[in-house]
């Protein structure tokens, strides 16, 4: 390293204070093949060399093949203006904003992506964006914790299983229960008894297997059990479904990657949360706010710092003073460009291609799952499992097929997805490549959930 600050006398000070003979006994319970594995590095090259290995291995990613990849990252249109905006220096190099005499402009983008995120939800507070989706979720339930004063929490069997994941990690160390509610046959959440401890409820539309759900009788079940209601919502989809402020939903989160970050091999994106305006002071991470100037010039700043760590840290309501501020700008500047009338379209279409995929697969002989409405994913069953379709289907140059989780009870099956930048023939490439994977034969019974 160029600069390390410690001297071995101050090295020395801190190992006497705390009781330890050197540096090494500190990770004296790490095992050493962990510690210090051996690393088989190529040997060095010169610059020239260095860059034509790059370009190699840049090769090696294929562009526009078919893809149907789902699950909470999907391919969608993003503007030719987003990168060229959102990639300007002063943003890409923005930190947070504490001194808004220097920062007007990363204010004001992240006003703006406050103001569209409460548009989309029909909730009145947004915060400045969060790490990820799965992350959102944990923060809303501690949230809601907070908020009752209850330590019991009840998720959906269609929340995605790595976010309900992520929840257990966040929940266990501080001895919050939770509690797991199946999906019915139409692969919607069954409407659950809420005990007078539970928090909250979460549930997510469209779920994890693309179905919707009866969003409004299960704000109504949570309401009347004393806990909010978590909606854990595609964005773009809300172009189209109800927003959750308009069934009573008491916070709203998700991931945005779908509004203008590329999928960049599942990250990075952003999280987004949005709520009513009694939780605003439970409110985790950063929240800009809009004011005056002493010369009457309209300004932004950070505002009720109070709830975060570097005020009271003792009392803060998240540990995050950090975000995925540069992928919400992009979304922030996806928006602007494609408007309300885009955002809708890019939403319909993902709808008519998703069922035309879901209509030529059952012509072709391949079982679709008959559940509910769906969005923009679908579970389709399938001979072998998951990721060996999923392999061949990569084989055939088609990238397809998020894997059915066992947890499902549904046996060997794919979800997929479509967007609106699904074409005829990435669907005629699809159906030839599972035909030629040998899943499109009428075997399987037809599948009711």
């Amino acid at each position: 390293m160029a600069y390390v600050p410690h001297t071995d006398e101050d090295v020395r000070r801190a190992l006497a204070t705390i009781g330890v003979e050197s540096v090494d006994a500190l990770f004296a319970d790490v095992p050493r093949a962990i510690l210090d594995p051996p690393l088989d590095l190529p040997a060095p090259m010169d610059e020239v060399a260095l860059l034509a290995h790059l370009d190699a291995l840049a090769a090696k990613d294929q562009q526009g093949v078919p893809t149907f990849l789902g699950g909470g990252v999907r391919r969608h249109f993003i503007a030719s203006v987003t990168p060229h905006l959102a990639l300007q220096s002063e943003f890409v190099t923005a930190y947070t904003p504490y001194q808004p005499e220097v920062a007007q402009g990363v204010l004001q983008a992240t006003f703006e992506f406050q103001t569209l995120m409460s548009e989309l939800t029909g909730l009145p507070v947004a915060n400045a964006s969060m790490y990820d989706g799965a992350s959102a979720v944990a923060e809303a339930a501690l949230l809601a914790v907070r908020h009752t004063g209850r330590e019991t929490v009840v998720v959906s069997r269609g929340v995605h299983p790595e976010t309900r994941e992520v929840l257990q990690t966040y929940l266990w160390p501080l001895g919050i229960a939770i509690e797991v509610v199946d999906l019915d046959e139409r692969l919607a959440t069954v409407v659950p008894t809420i005990g007078d401890q539970v928090a909250a409820l979460i549930v997510q539309e469209p779920n994890h297997l693309g179905y919707l759900e009866d969003m409004p009788t299960l704000a109504d079940a949570a309401h009347a059990a004393g806990a909010l209601m978590i909606s854990v919502v595609d964005p773009l989809a809300l172009a189209v479904l109800r927003p959750p402020g308009s069934y009573g939903a008491d916070v709203a989160v998700g991931d945005g990657q779908v509004l203008g970050v590329p999928m960049q091999f599942g990250g990075p994106a952003f999280g987004f949360m949005v709520v009513t305006e009694p939780l605003l002071r439970q409110l985790p991470g950063r929240l800009v706010g809009q004011t005056h100037d002493v010369d009457g010039r309209r300004a932004f700043v950070l505002t009720l710092q109070a709830r975060e760590q570097h005020i009271r840290r003792s009392k803060a309501k998240s540990n995050i003073c950090s975000n995925h501020q540069l992928a919400a700008f992009l979304a922030t500047v996806n928006l602007a460009a494609v408007g309300p009338a885009g955002l809708r379209d890019m939403a319909e279409g993902s709808v008519r291609r998703a069922h035309q995929l879901a209509a030529e697969l059952r012509a072709a002989g391949a079982t679709v799952a008959d559940a509910g409405r769906f969005f923009a994913e679908f579970v389709v069953r399938t001979r072998s499992d998951g990721a060996a379709v999923r392999r061949a289907l990569a084989e055939r140059g088609v990238r397809a097929g998020v894997p059915l989780p066992a947890e499902y009870g549904l046996g060997h099956g794919v979800v997929l997805a479509a967007t609106e930048l699904t074409t005829d023939g990435d669907i005629r490439a699809l159906v030839a490549a599972l035909a030629e994977a040998g899943e499109l034969s009428a075997a399987a019974p037809e599948v009711r959930a």
